[in-house]
């Protein structure tokens, strides 16, 4: 992946979780899956996409995924036990949020001390997202994302 692109995977992830939670409470006791064609067609992509971004989150024990014909995947827990901290750290994995330029000679006390700065500033607002993500679960966020479909909130009604 070009370093200058922005990285949708967190995004994407969190779509397709949230709607495998919306679709786990038609059936809580057993909940349908939903298969990459389908996921595929609620992210705008294609199904092969789909199966790449699923992998971490199996192996993240986020969701569980069947294969063959009726195949599917689906939450592996409930929506209230799955952080959003979570899903980022499986689909995001250790990858700074941002990178530092290049070090390059140190021409003044500013050019010295830049990388040292900005790895420090990096990894304190790392740490303030995860924050604000750990304390947010996939349940908080389906009930919220169902609250901007009110007309107070819509685009239309606030002109």
């Amino acid at each position: 992946m070009n370093e200058h692109m922005l990285d949708i995977r967190f995004s994407s992830a969190l779509k397709a979780l949230l709607y495998l939670a919306a679709t786990a409470e038609q059936d809580p006791a057993d909940p349908p899956t939903s298969s990459s064609a389908q996921l595929a067609e609620v992210l705008a992509t294609n199904a092969s996409l789909v199966r790449k971004l699923l992998v971490p989150l199996v192996h993240g024990g986020l969701i569980e995924s069947t294969k063959g014909r009726a195949g599917g995947a689906r939450l592996a827990k409930p929506a209230e036990d799955i952080t959003l901290a979570e899903i980022y750290r499986c689909t995001v994995g250790d990858k700074p949020l941002w990178a530092c330029r290049p070090d390059s000679a140190a021409s003044c006390d500013v050019t010295a001390h830049t990388a040292e700065f900005f790895g420090r500033l990096s990894a304190d607002t790392e740490r303030a997202v995860l924050d604000v993500l750990g304390s947010r679960t996939l349940a908080d966020s389906l009930a919220e994302v169902r609250t901007l479909d009110t007309p107070a909130a819509s685009p239309e009604t606030a002109r």
